[in-house]
This record gives C-alpha cells, structure tokens and sequence, in this order.
C-alpha cells in the first residue's frame, strides 16, 4: 500500500497572548529575524524561539534574586514523525493537551507547523469541532454543496449522494434551516454525513463525535469501518479507548506534544493507561493533612489505583478490575479493635455516589501492625466516564479513628468496554453503569 501521509519531524509552537509585534516595524524585524536563522529581536531575555535561547546580558541573576521572565511560548508538538498508509485506520490518543488536535489541525491544513514537513496524497475532509467548515448563514442543503465544492466535486457528484447524506444525518425536517439555528448535536450530525460520503481519499475525525447521542455515535464508527473498508484512510482521535480498540488496528500515543509510541491499537492503550506510573495519586500530604476527626489510633498516609497485576494506574477504564491501596500507620493501640475500613466516591460537584464499607462483606481488620496496606479490590468497575473525588473513613466499634474530611484522592474514568458492545452507555451524568439483562413478557404478566 502507498503511504498518503508523512509527516516529518513535525513541530508547532504557539505563543501566549500576542498576535504579532505592536508596531509595523517590529513584525518586519522579526520576519527578518526568522529568515535569517537569528534570534528573535523582541523575544524576552531567557525564553526558547525556535530552537533559539535568547541571550542573558546578564551572567548572573541580578542582586534582588528575581529570575528571567518566563517563557511566552510553548511546543504543541515537537519532532513528530510517522506514516500512514492507503486504507489503515489509526487511533490517536492522548491526554487534554498531549497535542492531538493539533496535529489533526495541522493535517487539515487549518494551522501551519512552526517547523517539520506534512506530506499527503489525496482529499482530506476533516470534522475537528462542531461546525467545522459550515458556514452558520446558510442552510443545511447550501452547506452540504459548499463542502462538496470545497472538496473539488462537481455539482452533479454532490446531487448523486445528496439524499444519502440528508438520510444519513436525519435531519431533513431542517435541512433548509440555516445552520445557526441548528443544535450541537444536529450541526454534527450533518457534519459528519457530509465528511463521511463525500468520498475523500483521507477522512479524519476529531473527539466531536462524543456531542452526539449512542446511537448516532454508533452508526458514525459503523461508517468509518466501511470507509476504511473501501481503501480510504482514516484518523481517528477519541477518549474513548473501547472505539480506539474497536475500529482502529493502529494507534499512536502522544504525550506532551512528543509521539511517544506508533504500533498496534492494544499495546498503545495499554501503554496510555500505564503511563506516569505516579498514577492516581491523592493529596500527596495525606498523612500530615490536619482536617480529620477521629481518635488517632490509626492514620491514613496515602493512596493510590492499581491494576489487579500491580500496575499503577492513572486512568481507569470502567468494566475492568481495579484496587484501591490506602495506607496506614498505627500510632497507638491497633490490635484490641476491629477496624471497618470505608471508601466513597462522589462527583466533580460533590453529591456523593456511593460507600462500599468493609463490614458489608462481613471483613474487619484485627491485629493490624505498625503499618500496611488496606486494598480494596472492585470488580468491573462501573462508574460512568468522568472526574471523581475519593473519600476514606476508618471505623471500629462504631467511633471514627480516622476520617478525612477533604477527599484523599481523585480518579479518571474513561470508556472501557464494560457492556462488550462498545456502548458508553449514558452520555449525561449517569454516575454508574448497569449491569443487567433486558426481555420482552406476553401482555397480562
């Protein structure tokens, strides 16, 4: 297969709140800086400008101790270098900022790298944000001619898949409506219909597709499967590891704007998941955090999520098996009581969700030593994808002998493959998924 994109030692540089110098003057010096390979004239003393460290006129930090400025730029992407051939589908995953975006603009020619070359051999159509190549004046009908025209098709191609695409997208009620008008989730609806059947060579899409309902989520990854069935290649870049692991074969990690791995969808995830091995990890100063009642026995010192093989975990997929660690010391008295050791969990917003409590599967910890470990194992995770805070609270006799007032901890869920269909089940703030089973009863049961 041939490759139709190459990108190499790709780099991208954004400065933070300046659009160009403050005089004509200052933008022509800085032109001329740059073509010369020089530094630039009006960068602040002790910042990185292309490559380039600015010069300190002074050797040492002046007598008042104050630093350099800080720098006024930063690398979005730095020396990212990779292939894709003809009909691969490749997952590009990332934390927020990892840089994904970028890249994904940079290929669409939205944005132009700072440093590096792209290289691609075909149509690109591109859905990066709601909205994207739409003009919000014009109609849906008008819009969907524009991008096929923006595409290089003529007005007799766009008819000949019209129908579909307005199908596709169910939106035909509004399909004469200008497009401000519409919803987020129907401007992607139609966005992506117009993207996906446009036949371009190379399709890529961003994480925009979590606007829109399951269903329609769904039917989009059904769509880029037969894309990529039918030679097309597509970039696909999403959070949600279960459609990853689904439809692309490939995958690439970035991290902080740097390609950290290229190779098979599985081995990158699992990758992502294991990456910064720091984890989960809670209030750093658990142990010496003084907004807590109880009576001292025992201390809570730390905590952290682990993989059921020992792996320290910065994400959680939900539907996999997980371990809560806390760590403890015991300051005084610990053998004579039977501790009830508890863990909560509640939302961004505080509303607590749930308490799994030790004595509820009838554990009570005795004879405990100087210090340890107490691990709780959850079996198929089931929160929802989201952000939440952990709560911990010791117990024994019914008194408290440690009880954090402030969470001890948070945790990233994201989509794992809980339901073994790929849903994400509740796109709202469901909390928790359910496990369960569905039929149908004769009337009068």
């Amino acid at each position: 297969m041939s490759v139709v994109i190459q990108v190499d030692r790709l780099s991208k540089q954004y400065r933070f709140g300046t659009v160009g110098g403050k005089r004509l003057v200052d933008d022509v010096n800085r032109w001329w800086a740059r073509l010369r390979g020089k530094e630039d004239p009006l960068a602040k003393i002790g910042s990185e400008v292309n490559g380039h460290k600015q010069a300190d006129s002074h050797a040492n930090p002046p007598a008042s101790g104050l630093r350099p400025p800080a720098s006024d730029s930063f690398w979005a992407l730095k020396d990212v270098s990779f292939e894709v051939k003809q009909g691969e589908v490749l997952g590009i995953i990332g934390r927020n900022g990892a840089g994904k975006s970028t890249l994904l603009k940079i290929l669409s020619r939205v944005t132009a790298p700072t440093a590096g070359e792209v290289r691609v051999k075909g149509r690109i159509a591109s859905l990066l944000e709601v909205g994207t190549g739409f003009n919000p004046e014009l109609t849906g009908r008008e819009n969907i001619f524009l991008n096929g025209a923006v595409l290089g098709m003529t007005k007799a191609e766009i008819r000949s898949r019209f129908d579909e695409i307005v199908s596709f997208s169910e939106v035909e009620q509004f399909i004469d409506t200008p497009v401000k008008r519409y919803s987020s989730g129907m401007t992607v609806r139609l966005a992506f219909a117009v993207a996906a059947h446009l036949e371009p060579e190379i399709l890529i899409v961003d994480e925009v597709l979590a606007v829109g309902d399951i269903e329609f989520q769904k039917k989009c990854l059904g769509k880029m499967k037969a894309v990529a069935g039918q030679g097309r290649t597509v970039l696909f870049v999403s959070h949600n590891m279960a459609a990853v692991l689904g439809l692309c074969p490939k995958g690439a990690l970035l991290v902080a704007g740097r390609l950290e791995m290229l190779g098979e969808s599985s081995a990158v995830v699992d990758s992502y998941l294991k990456h910064n091995a720091a984890a989960v990890e809670g209030n750093g100063g658990l142990a010496q955090a003084a907004n807590r009642s109880g009576d001292g026995r025992l201390r809570l010192t730390s905590f952290h999520v682990e993989s059921t093989d020992g792996t320290r975990l910065t994400t959680i997929l939900n539907g996999m098996d997980v371990v809560m660690a806390l760590g403890f010391e015991c300051r005084a008295d610990c053998a004579s009581a039977a501790m009830d050791v508890g863990i909560s969990f509640a939302s961004d917003q505080g509303s607590l969700l749930t308490v799994f409590y030790s004595s509820y599967v009838n554990q009570l910890f005795r004879n405990l030593s100087t210090g340890g470990q107490f691990r709780c194992v959850i079996r198929r995770f089931a929160l929802a994808p989201g952000t939440y805070t952990v709560g911990a609270k010791i117990t024994a006799s019914g008194r408290d002998v440690d009880y954090p007032r402030d969470p001890i901890g948070q945790i990233t869920v994201e989509a794992g493959n809980f339901y073994g269909t790929g849903s994400r089940g509740f796109e709202g703030r469901s909390g928790f998924l359910i496990e369960g089973e569905w039929s149908v009863a004769p009337a009068g049961n």
